[in-house]
């Protein structure tokens, strides 16, 4: 079975990673695709693959069961792992790479209830930070945009500077809590969100070019999907249904677009379906996967 599937930054190559324990890369050309390497090395299947900022290079991170995440790099065609991280105790559930702004930054979500956040420093080293996140575990982490909310509106200039480190993530305790990193290189958390009747599956941070509300999107064993909206004025986190009836099956992933207007939400009865806000605030359906979108 294959769990997921991402495209590079340029649409040119796809990885996908499966139960099988491997990771496979194809280069994609249009409408076709072909394999050009297996990637092996963990021992359970491989939940998530992502792909860091081409800024770095062809670099890929993927996380498993086996409770390990591994860094994989492309050099002169040639794939090899240059890092492996096994803090964790249980299942990695989620990896997420830090906006480009801040280097080269993982954060990983484990079963064991913590989070690691793993940067590479200056002289090709790793160092690697620990959140105690939520006791019964993480399902999934994301990252604010590097742009401050608001920042369009009340920076002088043609450009903003990239804000602190913020996560988000998804535990088995129906919570979904904030973190930032303070001015000490510490993380804190900042807020906890509740709104879920079970364990939150999946969260995403909307990108922003600095307008004044921040979007969240969470996911639930409850088959509800909530977004979180934060204004930049009062810092105050609102929540509301993305529809007012529940999905007809758990809801396990949320996706924004690349402009963050508009929401794919991944269902167990094999349903993807797209949202959009219209102008009074309102999500709307605007179609479905297998209606060829």
């Amino acid at each position: 079975m294959t769990h997921d599937a991402q495209l590079d930054y340029y649409g040119r190559r796809l990885a996908t990673c499966s139960s099988d324990s491997f990771i496979k890369i194809f280069e994609v050309d249009n409408d076709s695709h072909r394999l050009v390497d297996t990637l092996k090395g963990h021992n359970g299947p491989v939940w998530q693959v992502a792909w860091s900022h081409p800024k770095f290079g062809a670099v890929l991170a993927s996380c498993s069961y086996d409770a390990k995440v591994f860094i994989w790099r492309e050099y002169n065609g040639v794939w090899s792992r240059v890092l492996e991280h096994a803090d964790h105790v249980s299942s990695v559930n989620s990896i997420s790479w830090a906006p480009h702004e801040y280097g080269l930054v993982l954060a990983c979500a484990s079963s064991d209830g913590k989070i690691t956040v793993i940067t590479c420093k200056e002289d090709g080293a790793w160092d690697t930070q620990t959140i105690h996140a939520h006791a019964i575990g993480v399902n999934s982490v994301t990252w604010a945009p590097a742009v401050v909310s608001g920042s369009l509106t009340t920076t002088t200039g043609s450009t903003a500077s990239a804000g602190p480190k913020r996560l988000a993530s998804a535990g088995c305790d129906n919570l979904i809590k904030i973190w930032r990193e303070d001015e000490n290189g510490s993380w804190k958390e900042e807020e906890t969100l509740q709104g879920h009747s079970d364990w939150v599956r999946d969260v995403s941070w909307a990108p922003s070019i600095g307008l004044p509300t921040s979007y969240l999107a969470s996911c639930s064993q409850d088959k509800t999907v909530q977004i979180w909206t934060q204004d930049a004025a009062t810092l105050k986190w609102a929540r509301k249904p993305l529809k007012a009836e529940p999905f007809g099956d758990v809801v396990w992933r949320v996706s924004w677009s690349t402009a963050g207007n508009i929401l794919a939400v991944s269902c167990g009865d094999n349903k993807v379906s797209m949202w959009k806000e219209n102008l009074e605030g309102e999500f709307n359906q605007i179609g479905e996967a297998n209606e060829g979108m």
